[in-house]
């Protein structure tokens, strides 16, 4: 069992972004409100900051820009796979242990704040 103890969550929360996403005609259109929440857990010895520098812990810069990456200059059909996508890029980083990646478009239903997928995954 993870002992959440020993690790820290760094996270970005209610990233929002207009990107070309989406398999309906109308939806291609034009850019769609995406909502992007990334929870990182990475333990604390690479968190923690002994001299209050932060080139000593991991930039948490590398989260937006990552998602800028994935998402710049192309059309995305489905929210799994832009939600893999980020998820594939957070577990690539060799510090990261686990981590949860949530998608949400803002606009599509009148009566709802936002139709979305999310994912966890854990390192071996």
């Amino acid at each position: 069992m993870l002992d959440l103890t020993k690790y820290r969550r760094i996270f970005l929360k209610d990233y929002t972004i207009d990107i070309n996403i989406g398999v309906h005609d109308f939806e291609k259109k034009s850019p769609q409100i995406v909502v992007i929440n990334v929870d990182l857990y990475i333990l604390l010895e690479h968190t923690t900051c002994k001299n209050d520098n932060i080139n000593d812990i991991f930039s948490y810069s590398y989260i937006k820009k990552s998602i800028i990456e994935i998402t710049n200059n192309r059309h995305i059909n489905l929210q799994e796979t832009l939600c893999d996508e980020i998820m594939d890029k957070m577990m690539n980083h060799n510090l990261v242990y686990a981590a949860r990646v949530s998608t949400k478009k803002a606009n599509i239903y009148a009566e709802a704040k936002g139709i979305g997928v999310e994912r966890f995954s854990v390192k071996n």
